[in-house]
């Protein structure tokens, strides 16, 4: 989640700390400053707009006790911010180094101040108040924040809000301690959320999770990271323990239980929601919160969320804030005091002033310090009462004392009064053993009835053959669309798939059968004989099945106007007056059921997979129903129009076809989303919530009852009797053709007119909507010349497609300075020549998506990658001052580090070196060309770059002189080692380095090969792949016959093969002239 960078620019800052620092400030004429550092958007709870106003507060506050006490001073706030809405990771993941740039702006201009209130997040802080990044502060730091184990004991830091640690010692002591109502715990899970993670919930997870800290030390935890994880553990009987310790809000409870399904009893959670104060405003609980003991803080002296003004929204944070300023008040003005009366002030002003300390606040309470300057508070540990439903004290935990006063002696705990065990219990017992017994019993009896019944069958139907259709006899459709839409639904959509043609001069299309190589078994015969005599009008046609050297296909009957789900969202081509009122939605719906009535009839028997992109539609409006049978090739269908028996239990009915349209009835009707509720959008929770209904309320799409047409409540109940609970109690397609039927008879009788009338007034009502389709199709068009602009700007800078589409032509720029990164895969030909076309296309496409990925985070150009080659540059279209240098080398460490743990997928075992090549100097760009443009770079910064790479060696990072003098004008302090002088070709002798990283920095370079591994490597590349390819299953023979790269080779020369004199192409070190076009 969080990353972070070191910028130790800040040596001016190395100061000595000046004696007493109260004593600074006293001598400041009257103006007593503090910095207030924080984000400067309003996403978080410590944002500018919520702080700014309780400080002020806070201000005037402290100023009535000074008046009241006869001291004339007020203190005054500078107010220094951040604004991290323009990075990739916002908020604390990017605001690592922005608190040392604010120092060192106020340490320019002479306004340090005398404390500095922020920042809150704890790699800010860090950078500020570590040792070891040579930062000495001369000014003392009071966080709302800074959580994290690695702020621990700093000397000029105070925290106001309980850190890390503190909860850490909470937890520990908690579970060592036997009480009233638990025993000892040793073990217990702690769940690590994967996103979507606060400040306070990332370093106090952090605190559990550290192996060298405390909790790890003296408990027996384990991780749990990621949904998948937790919901693994939590369907565990033999799990680990029964506690589980996670961090969030109630909601992050209910979202878990929801996805875990049912929870054991003996389970229970631990959550850490420290800064809530709702428990105590709403003390009513809910179910989801029985098996939950709840750690917080103490009740406040401020209502949460509170809006006395705009953008003056109170929490914890917004207290912190409000009261460290009251914190230093007060002891300034105990210092005046003392210093009038002639009193000695006892406490530590040479080091912190704020250690040890206890004072009340208007907004946070009650306030102790201890000697690292760090808050104690009692924390409470709450339970819901199983006899009043309310949330309840259980203990109290002084933190000052590391000692739980127990509240509660006799708690209304669901497990009987007391906490459960962390061990869970044994459950494989008897009764176990003879369900077990009974199913293994009754899978055999019917293991044994279906061998006799498959067995009759099959020599029944035995002599049916299958054979494929002859690809020859595939034509194509000769199909000349013209479309101003291009939807993405429609692509996907199975009926407008790329294999569409002619067979027997229908129009066909071939839907690939991923489940089979072709070779059919018998009972995938017998159904596709039953298939192919399926011959009805509401029900697409079979012919038959296809087999290409790329795939095996079913042919179907081609229904060109699409799947009824394109038609229902396609309102543009089929508005409601003209085509889909309620006469055509009766007449859609009459079709299904007729298809579907003949399907129940036929040797088919069931659908299993019946939804509306599944029912297609063809040139005369005609509904038929397609992807039926073929249930040993096609799996059965688990999304919104699923039965819920079906989601219990995985399997195929008639029922079910019968629950299933009536969600397509639904949205015939409604014409709206699939399963459409407005209580929820999300498919996922709404299959859940069928699949687990609430008591007898069943959840279904909405219905609305009031104010339809009597015809509309007439299908309303054929829809709600369709997808009754009760499967027994829904009826046949025969009864809904019917019923449907007698509908649309009494829907035309009503009317008074004929069939002609009928067409001539659809006639009229399209053409009054002709001129808003037109309207319609334009705005399609400007859509799709939009998006063709943002296509653009991906393949090219920003200037030079604006100049591109005003000139048609792009000046070529100078620039004075820029820097180039070349890099390329070493042994990329031996590579290819062990791998197929699609293994290689697929490992430079998963390298080289990570490496664009790296880029985001970096203001570098991506020029073009050819082949293995990949090619950024900085500093270019847009200057960035000295940055460019800076930039490519950060990019070019993160790139080094990502290639040390990546692996390829098709050879695992076989490391993957790349060379790097870095030089800074003039270049000129432009586009040249007017087919396909290209923005091209020219000049020899870019030759002397391709020489750095071709130059250097694997996993080395090969730096020119001039890109290291650039980085030695930064404030960035990158470490590097001193080739020497190396022979570039049309350069001659030049000093060289390599770059190893940063100063500070943690990053994880793989280490390069030493001389002697490189020639043992040469020696043994080949049978490395050979040995990686024989543990895939593939084998010497099995690569003989596979169809890579070297197959021609191989065909046409079977003497020269790899297993020559000479060492694996992989490991030569390039040093002749690497081809390129950058001249």
């Amino acid at each position: 989640m969080y990353s972070s960078h070191c910028l130790p620019y800040l040596g001016v800052l190395i100061v000595a700390v000046v004696g007493n620092i109260l004593e600074d400030c006293l001598s400041s004429n009257k103006t007593y400053t503090m910095n207030v550092v924080l984000l400067e958007d309003n996403t978080y709870g410590w944002s500018r707009p919520f702080v700014q106003a309780a400080v002020e507060r806070a201000i005037e506050k402290d100023k009535q006790q000074n008046d009241e006490h006869g001291l004339d001073f007020k203190l005054t706030a500078n107010y220094s911010g951040f604004d991290t809405t323009v990075y990739n990771r916002q908020g604390c993941g990017s605001s690592t180094c922005e608190g040392v740039a604010i120092l060192k702006m106020l340490h320019s201009k002479n306004e340090v101040g005398c404390i500095m209130l922020g920042p809150s997040c704890t790699y800010a802080t860090f950078q500020l108040v570590d040792d070891e990044i040579g930062l000495n502060l001369s000014i003392p730091i009071i966080s709302a924040g800074s959580f994290g184990l690695s702020c621990d004991y700093k000397p000029k830091l105070t925290r106001i809000l309980p850190p890390a640690r503190k909860i850490s010692d909470l937890l520990i002591n908690f579970m060592m301690t036997a009480l009233p109502f638990k025993k000892k715990w040793k073990q217990v899970y702690v769940y690590k959320k994967s996103s979507n993670v606060s400040e306070d919930c990332f370093w106090y997870i952090n605190a559990l999770e550290a192996a060298s800290a405390r909790f790890a030390s003296n408990t027996t935890r384990e991780m749990l990271r990621g949904e998948e994880d937790l919901t693994r553990a939590l369907a565990n009987k033999r799990r680990h323990s029964n506690i589980f310790i996670l961090c969030g809000n109630p909601d992050d409870v209910v979202s878990i239980k929801q996805t875990s399904g049912r929870i054991d009893e003996e389970i229970m959670f631990i959550l850490l929601d420290i800064y809530n104060p709702e428990y105590y405003v709403n003390t009513t609980s809910s179910k989801a919160m029985q098996d939950v003991l709840v750690i917080t803080l103490p009740r406040r002296n401020f209502i949460y969320g509170s809006n006395s003004t705009h953008n003056d929204t109170i929490n914890d944070y917004v207290a912190g804030y409000h009261d460290g300023a009251l914190l230093f008040g007060k002891v300034l003005r105990e210092k005046m005091l003392s210093k009038q009366q002639n009193r000695t002030y006892d406490l530590p002003l040479d080091d912190n002033p704020f250690v040890n300390v206890s004072f009340d606040a208007g907004m946070g309470g009650h306030y102790v310090l201890d000697e690292y300057g760090d808050r104690d508070v009692n924390f409470s540990m709450i339970y819901t009462s199983t006899v009043t439903g309310k949330y309840e004290t259980l203990a109290v935990f002084d933190t000052s004392r590391n000692a739980t006063t127990v509240i509660d002696t006799h708690p209304a705990l669901q497990w009987n009064g007391h906490l459960p065990s962390d061990v869970p219990k044994n459950h494989f017992d008897m009764q176990d053993v003879i369900v077990i017994v009974l199913s293994l019993s009754v899978i055999v009896v019917t293991a044994i009835a279906l061998i006799f019944y498959r067995q009759n069958r099959k020599e029944r139907l035995m002599q049916k053959k299958w054979s494929h259709i002859n690809p020859l006899l595939i034509g194509p459709l000769d199909e000349k669309e013209v479309s101003l839409k291009i939807d993405d639904d429609k692509r996907k959509d199975s009926t407008f798939f790329n294999h569409r043609g002619r067979y027997d001069k229908k129009p066909v299309i071939l839907k690939e059968l991923k489940q089979t190589d072709g070779d059919f078994t018998e009972d995938q015969r017998i159904e596709l004989n039953t298939l192919l005599r399926i011959d009805y009008y509401n029900l697409t046609k079979f012919y038959g099945t296809v087999k290409f050297e790329y795939g095996v296909f079913g042919v179907f009957e081609l229904c060109q106007r699409g799947s009824l789900r394109y038609i229902l969202n396609d309102r543009i081509s089929y508005p409601d007056e003209t085509f889909m009122d309620m006469e055509f939605k009766i007449s859609v719906m009459y079709d299904i059921a007729k298809g579907m009535s003949y399907l129940h009839s036929s040797n088919i028997e069931v659908h299993g997979r019946l939804k509306s992109t599944n029912c297609v539609v063809d040139n005369r409006m005609v509904v038929k129903i397609t992807d039926f049978g073929c249930h040993t090739i096609l799996r059965p269908g688990r999304d919104v129009w699923t039965a819920p028996e079906h989601l219990r239990k995985d399997g195929v009915s008639q029922k079910g076809d019968v629950y299933s349209y009536a969600i397509i009835a639904h949205e015939i009707v409604m014409r709206g989303s699939p399963f459409y509720t407005r209580n929820c959008s999300d498919p996922a929770e709404k299959i859940n919530r069928v699949h687990y209904p609430d008591g007898l309320n069943v959840f279904r799409p909405d219905l609305n009852f009031e104010g339809a047409s009597e015809r509309e409540v007439e299908l309303f109940i054929v829809i709600k009797n369709c997808w009754d609970e009760d499967p027994e109690k829904r009826p046949d397609f025969k009864k809904i053709e019917l019923t449907l039927g007698k509908i649309f008879s009494n829907l035309h009788n009503q009317a008074s007119e004929t069939y002609m009338d009928n067409l001539i007034r659809r006639l009229q009502m399209y053409s009054r909507t002709l001129e808003n389709l037109v309207e319609e199709r334009t705005s399609l068009y400007k859509a799709e010349r939009d998006r063709a602009d943002r296509l653009n700007f991906m393949l090219l800078p920003g200037p030079v497609v604006r100049s591109l589409k005003e000139t048609g032509k792009v000046e070529p720029e100078l620039f004075e300075e820029v820097s180039i990164y070349f890099s390329d895969i070493v042994g990329f030909t031996t590579l290819c020549h062990y791998s197929t076309p699609m293994e290689v296309v697929d490992m430079l496409n998963d390298i080289y998506k990570n490496f664009d990925s790296i880029l985001d985070h970096h203001d570098v150009y991506k020029v073009e990658t050819i082949g293995d080659a990949y090619m950024v540059a900085s500093g270019l279209p847009k200057r960035n001052g000295d940055r460019h240098a800076v930039d490519i080398a950060h990019m070019a460490l993160d790139i080094l580090a990502f290639v040390g743990t990546f692996e390829l997928q098709h050879l695992p075992g076989i490391p993957l070196w790349i060379r790097i090549g870095v030089h800074s100097g003039p270049c000129a760009a432009g586009v040249v060309g007017n087919k396909m443009p290209r923005y091209c770079l020219f000049g020899d910064t870019v030759n002397t770059a391709s020489r750095m790479e071709s130059t250097g060696l694997p996993l080395r990072i090969h730096v020119s002189q001039s890109t290291i003098s650039i980085l030695q004008r930064t404030d960035c302090k990158f470490e590097y080692e001193k080739r020497g002088e190396t022979y570039l070709k049309g350069k001659g002798k030049e000093m060289t380095y390599w770059l190893t990283g940063v100063t500070g920095g943690k990053y994880n370079l793989p280490t390069p090969p030493t001389a002697e591994n490189f020639q043992r490597l040469q020696q043994d590349l080949s049978e490395m792949i050979l040995s990686s390819l024989e543990n895939r299953g593939v084998g010497s023979e099995g690569f003989k016959n596979r169809k890579t790269l070297s197959t021609k080779i191989r065909r046409r020369d079977t003497n020269s093969s790899l297993r020559g004199s000479g060492p694996p192409e992989y490991f030569h070190l390039a040093v002749t002239e690497n081809p390129s076009t950058y001249l």
